[in-house]
């Protein structure tokens, strides 16, 4: 497993221990730089727009169009290390 990979996964636990916690705009960032880090570009349906939860998580994820995995990762690492 590379470098990136295992800083990656390490982030990923250390999310759920971040001390206060972030507000809504940020966790929709996290979701969306988790999904593209892991799912690549967001294929999936957009949700009805009567589901707001579903579709600011669709919208967050679709805003990262592009990015690479590689990228995505590092934003989170660096997203997760500022919140520490």
């Amino acid at each position: 497993m590379s470098d990136l990979n295992t800083t990656f996964e390490e982030a990923v636990k250390n999310s759920t221990s971040i001390s206060e916690r972030p507000d809504n705009a940020t966790l929709l960032k996290i979701y969306g730089l988790y999904k593209q880090a892991t799912d690549g570009d967001n294929e999936t349906k957009k949700p009805s727009f009567t589901d707001m939860v579903a579709r600011a998580k669709w919208d967050a994820w679709a805003k990262l169009e592009g990015t690479s995995s590689d990228e995505a990762k590092q934003l989170y690492i660096d997203l997760i290390a500022s919140l520490r």
